[in-house]
């Protein structure tokens, strides 16, 4: 190819640069002996892509069905006489999606089968999917010791509203907080608490079914009340210990709601 004879030194030398480092790429000789207008030649059509019917189709019949997991974590769950035979059954349990993400085993529960005071948090995080008891990393210390000091220590049974460690420690949504609510439900109706203790905004959406956030519901009680059975309890709803740890200024409204329920225990009959 040769170089217009037009031009002026300085970009005949900006030329002779770029064909030089065409060259050292490998770019040897044109496609064209005159220059063409891309923009001007139309462009043909491009075929609409084809729509993988089939593999969607499969993947869709190979999803699980949450009503039917729900139906089966009932059933499962209104067999069990004691919870001994509820963390069984929730240790076979298949339905849950976040069993198959990674999680070690199930983990549900610690504390008095009979105490009056059910905390029910959000989901188990690293070292309870270790260990398989709830809250016994650093938000189950902190919760420890609030409880201790407002003399609550071993007046509680502790559980979540899923059972298996959400990948990330991320919040449980709520269809899987739905596929493990009778095996919560059937906790609550066997442990026959006198009060419950909701730590977190996912905790109460779940238990409660209510949409306001943490900040509106603490501090007020609520009411749970099985609608198969005349099993029911005040519900007092506080912060999780996990967000007290990254912001403790917050820990007097938990103090003040941990009083709230200890004297709510000591006035029940």
């Amino acid at each position: 190819m040769n170089a217009p004879t037009d031009i002026s030194p300085q970009d005949g030398l900006a030329l002779e640069a770029i064909m030089a480092f065409w060259a050292d790429a490998g770019v040897e000789t044109a496609y064209d002996d005159a220059p063409v207008d891309r923009l001007a030649v139309p462009v043909p059509p491009r075929p609409a892509p084809s729509r993988p019917t089939a593999p969607v189709a499969l993947a869709k019949a190979g999803a699980a069905d949450p009503a039917v997991a729900v139906a089966e974590a009932r059933a499962l769950a209104a067999a069990c006489a004691d919870l001994g035979a509820l963390a069984a059954a929730i240790a076979i349990f298949d339905g849950c999606p976040l069993k198959g993400m990674g999680a070690r085993q199930a983990v549900f529960s610690r504390g008095r089968p009979d105490a009056p005071l059910m905390i029910i948090g959000e989901g188990p995080g690293a070292e309870e999917d270790t260990l398989g008891q709830p809250f016994v990393g650093r938000s189950g210390r902190l919760l420890d010791r609030m409880l201790a000091a407002a003399g609550l220590a071993d007046q509680v049974f502790i559980s979540n509203t899923v059972f298996w460690r959400p990948p990330g420690n991320r919040t449980p949504g709520p269809d899987e907080q739905r596929v493990c609510a009778p095996f919560v439900e059937r906790a609550f109706a066997l442990v026959r608490p006198r009060a419950v203790l909701l730590l977190g905004a996912a905790a109460a959406r779940s238990v409660l079914r209510v949409e306001e956030g943490v900040m509106k519901l603490r501090g007020h009680w609520h009411h749970w009340r099985l609608p198969e059975s005349a099993i029911e309890a005040p519900v007092m709803t506080t912060l999780h210990p996990a967000f007290l740890l990254r912001q403790p200024q917050a820990k007097g409204a938990v103090w003040a709601d941990l009083l709230e329920v200890a004297a709510r225990l000591d006035a029940a009959p």
